[in-house]
């Protein structure tokens, strides 16, 4: 387990893990409310309720935000987490209700495991039991369980990833993320070279997946996205949120290559939770380096599963 987003003082992070099925929920609560942007790049997002983090929007606060696998039928987590919030009394309040703000995002991971079994409810409210300010799980946990990578061959000659975790400092101003990904294209370490990559069905070898395309020249392989959280202990409103998710989405395509497909539906949400007074542009540069460190760390933490090898295990 690394530093990240458990950094920041009110921030408390969840999972549930269903190896079995090769699918979970990652959830991180901001129990009493933190401002919040998103910024979707991929053409093939799933999510709900992205459009309140839009600058000019009535709610300001959100209370947690929730990664899931299980594509579509996965965004049914945030209603557990919305049972829990009501729960302990937190939410926007409505007369003598609380209405919990929960925006999510899903990732695609039916081909691997047990594609019948998603996540739900009960495994979205199971998560918050579970949250704590401990240092945040990575590998092939949470939203990260079925995560795969390099997936032009299709999902059999993938490599297995996971969610990874990261915080970038500056005095005491702290740019942390968490990430599960899921991508299409090939992850490269901070060096610039290839860390996994699709597996040639006829040698082997990991292949660059730019190349196989360009061969090709039409297809790619639907069930991907990597999603991504940004916190920060700077005091930022949604409109300067926005562009920090704008400049965080630069460390997804430091990190992976291609991104942002027809294939893909990459998400970054950004978070602030805190008083202290920086500048928009150094955390959106801080947040793309942790983004990118987070994507690393969650290749090289991941296990194999449902017969898809980690990086470990093929001795990279």
């Amino acid at each position: 387990m690394a530093a990240g987003v458990t950094d920041i003082p009110g921030v408390k992070v969840g999972l549930i893990s269903d190896s079995k099925a090769a699918t979970g929920v990652t959830v991180i609560l901001v129990e009493e409310g933190a401002r919040a942007a998103v910024e979707v790049r991929g053409s093939a997002s799933g999510t709900r309720e992205t459009d309140l983090l839009r600058p000019g929007q009535l709610v300001g606060d959100i209370q947690a935000v929730v990664l899931a696998g299980g594509s579509a039928f996965g965004l049914d987590a945030a209603s557990g987490v919305a049972a829990y919030l009501e729960e302990i009394g937190r939410g926007f309040p409505a007369g003598n209700f609380f209405i919990p703000i929960i925006p999510a995002a899903v990732l695609f991971d039916l081909f691997i495991g047990d594609g019948s079994i998603r996540p739900g409810a009960d495994m979205g409210y199971q998560a918050c039991i579970a949250a704590s300010a401990d240092p945040v799980s990575e590998g092939s946990v949470g939203a990260g369980t079925g995560a795969t990578v390099g997936k032009i061959y299709g999902t059999s000659q993938s490599i297995k990833s996971g969610q990874g975790s990261a915080a970038v400092r500056n005095g005491e101003l702290i740019v942390a993320a968490l990430v599960a990904v899921n991508a299409f294209g090939d992850i490269y370490n901070q060096k610039g070279n290839l860390l996994a990559g699709p597996r040639n069905p006829e040698t082997g070898n990991m292949d660059f997946t730019t190349e196989v395309l360009a061969k090709m020249r039409s297809g790619g392989f639907f069930g991907n996205t990597t999603l991504g959280v940004i916190v920060t202990n700077a005091s930022f409103d949604s409109t300067a949120l926005t562009k920090v998710c704008q400049l965080a989405q630069d460390g997804l395509a430091r990190s992976i290559w291609p991104v942002h497909t027809m294939w893909d539906g990459d998400t970054v949400f950004a978070l602030s939770k805190g008083d202290l007074t920086a500048d928009v542009n150094l955390v959106g540069l801080m947040a793309a380096e942790a983004i990118s460190l987070a994507i690393e760390r969650a290749v090289v933490k991941a296990t194999s599963l449902g017969g898809i090898p980690s990086i470990s295990d093929l001795g990279s």
